[in-house]
């Protein structure tokens, strides 16, 4: 098995799949995963923001039967697994895309698969924050907004930071799944030839790529995180 998988002919095949398509897929995975990281974020760190500030205690409560329902909601979209939530939308993929097969049509499962994670990670973040902090504000008579985008957020960027960089490999990953229903990229690659084509070794170049990916996603989002950490330039 091992002396037929780099056999010169199939090394000589992997090498022209692998310099014809890989730097094409190579880039529609890295914007699928960045438009559907941002658009996550776009709609997750409201809905974190909420599940903290919307509390009994929080600094702007909200009715109760709202936040229930915004828990419900994150909790029921975050146990459906991605498979069966890329089916679920097709028709609010169309409706949005026109089509539920391509690189771009990936998008909108990608999305609302990350942003109930992103609203957690967020809710996580914020929770962090030290009460003491945001107890001096209020006696200083900030407004719930400013307390928000003057206190909360600010305090937890290196937090959050981390928490995206998460949410970022994670739809990295999800985007490999994606290849099932004829989403582009490194998945549909790797589905393509090592699932349907038994080309295992361009599976393992697809496969490796990923990997490399998350290395560089995971070591900028600890750099940016350790940059923006007030505790670590103190003790410089």
């Amino acid at each position: 098995m091992g002396n037929e998988l780099f056999s010169p002919e199939i090394l000589q095949e992997t090498w022209e799949i692998a310099t014809r398509e890989i730097p094409v897929a190579l880039w529609e995975t890295f914007y699928v995963t960045l438009l559907s990281t941002l658009f996550a974020v776009i709609i997750g760190l409201p809905l974190g923001v909420l599940l903290v500030v919307g509390e009994k205690d929080g600094v702007l409560p909200l009715p109760k039967p709202l936040m229930s329902f915004l828990n419900i909601l994150i909790n029921v979209l975050r146990s459906v697994p991605f498979l069966i939530l890329m089916i679920l939308v097709f028709p609010l993929t169309r409706l949005i895309v026109g089509t539920i097969v391509g690189t771009v049509a990936s998008i909108v499962p990608l999305v609302i698969a990350a942003f109930p994670f992103v609203a957690r990670l967020v809710e996580s973040s914020l929770r962090e924050v030290n009460p003491n902090i945001i107890e001096a504000a209020q006696s200083m008579g900030a407004s719930p907004l400013q307390i928000i985008t003057k206190v909360m957020i600010p305090e937890s960027v290196p937090s959050l930071i981390s928490n995206v960089t998460i949410a970022l490999t994670t739809v990295l990953g999800y985007t490999a799944m994606s290849g099932i229903i004829g989403g582009g990229g490194l998945g549909k690659i790797a589905i393509n030839y090592g699932y349907y084509r038994y080309k295992y070794l361009v599976m393992l170049i697809a496969v490796v790529i990923l990997v490399l990916l998350v290395q560089l996603f995971q070591s900028i989002g600890t750099r940016l995180a350790k940059s923006t950490d007030k505790r670590l330039k103190n003790k410089q």
